[in-house]
């Protein structure tokens, strides 16, 4: 009936309201790599928290596999469909091959303390990463830390001579597979969701990560030898859809902008002694498990063999990536010498 098919004046300022009042009150999707109470989770949280209490906005928050692998959540949020991703650059380093720069072994130092000086104070990631991940739709609004790389084995290593022929779980990462090449394994790529499969089978004898993921995705029950070999640490990015971001308020814009950096503090916190905790957690759940930690003399002979990552990531990266790397050393040098 026609009448079914009016809408009276009241009727239009009543949906004009609700629709202007979805405007202001919008539901913003996020997603990330990690489970429950891991180090991107207690992130993103933190974000929803700051940004719930300080406007009518809501966040939805997806963790691993709910909508999908590393890939997959990157792709929708470049369509648009999410509004924020985490994502470290392991997987975005298809996307972007300077962020690759993370996986050259021994660049990073492996004091807690230093790490985070660097990551607050470094040009090249607050200045020129930004650039980069704006050329792909991106808007960069936290790279941080969330903890050391540790190796996990079927048996326990001490030398690259140990990992001769090792078939070594990789990030689908071009440097990683470099650097476990120039280790001496055999790198082999695989999405998250099949590493404890291939773990408990044998088609993996090892993979890298940080102690705290080892603990809560249970891997150490299935490659039970732990190798802290101070060759880098685990980065991860919180960024947005550009298109998005820049159709923002300028108020909300800014929210966004201290919503993340109230997040950044609230995990750097929680980051802190977290190894120590997890490492501990996992001793106390399995017998089987060794830990080594290589001595500077051991270490050496892994560092020796880093040049090669780099010469590959300047291949890789061209200019841009000699520019970025000679920053980021500038940047280390500059926290170390303090």
């Amino acid at each position: 009936m026609m009448s079914h098919k009016l809408l009276t004046t009241a009727g239009i300022g009543a949906l004009m309201f609700g629709m202007s009042t979805a405007a202001f009150a919008d539901n913003w999707r996020y997603a990330h790599e990690e489970y429950e109470g891991d180090v991107q989770d207690v992130f993103a949280y933190a974000f929803k928290e700051y940004v719930e209490e300080n406007s009518d906005h809501t966040v939805q928050v997806f963790r691993f596999g709910e909508l999908g692998e590393s890939d997959d959540i990157m792709e929708q949020t470049q369509n648009g469909i999410l509004q924020f991703v985490n994502q470290s650059p392991g997987f975005t380093g298809a996307l972007i091959p300077e962020a690759q720069i993370f996986f050259i072994p021994y660049l990073l130092p492996t004091d807690e303390e230093t790490v985070l000086e660097f990551f607050e104070e470094s040009k090249a990631i607050n200045e020129m990463f930004p650039e980069l991940y704006a050329e792909q739709g991106l808007e960069l609004l936290k790279m941080y830390p969330e903890g050391e790389m540790v190796i996990t084995t079927d048996e326990p290593i001490s030398s690259p001579e140990d990992l001769d022929n090792k078939k070594i779980r990789v990030m689908t990462n071009p440097l990683l597979s470099e650097t476990y090449d120039a280790f001496g394994a055999t790198p082999t790529p695989l999405p998250w969701g099949e590493v404890y499969g291939g773990l408990q089978t044998g088609i993996l004898d090892g993979q890298e990560n940080p102690i705290f993921w080892i603990e809560s995705g249970g891997l150490y029950e299935v490659s039970p030898h732990l190798t802290f070999t101070g060759h880098g640490w685990f980065t991860t990015a919180m960024m947005a859809n550009q298109d998005f971001f820049e159709g923002l308020s300028e108020e909300d814009q800014e929210l966004v902008r201290e919503a993340s950096d109230a997040a950044y503090d609230h995990t750097i916190e929680h980051i802190k002694g977290l190894a120590e905790e997890s490492l501990a957690k996992i001793q106390e759940a399995s017998d089987e498990v060794t830990v080594t930690r290589l001595d500077e003399e051991q270490i050496q002979t892994f560092r020796e063999r880093a040049p090669q990552v780099e010469e590959a990531y300047v291949e890789m990266t061209g200019e841009d990536g000699k520019e970025l790397l000679e920053q980021f050393k500038a940047d280390l040098e500059a926290v170390t010498e303090e």
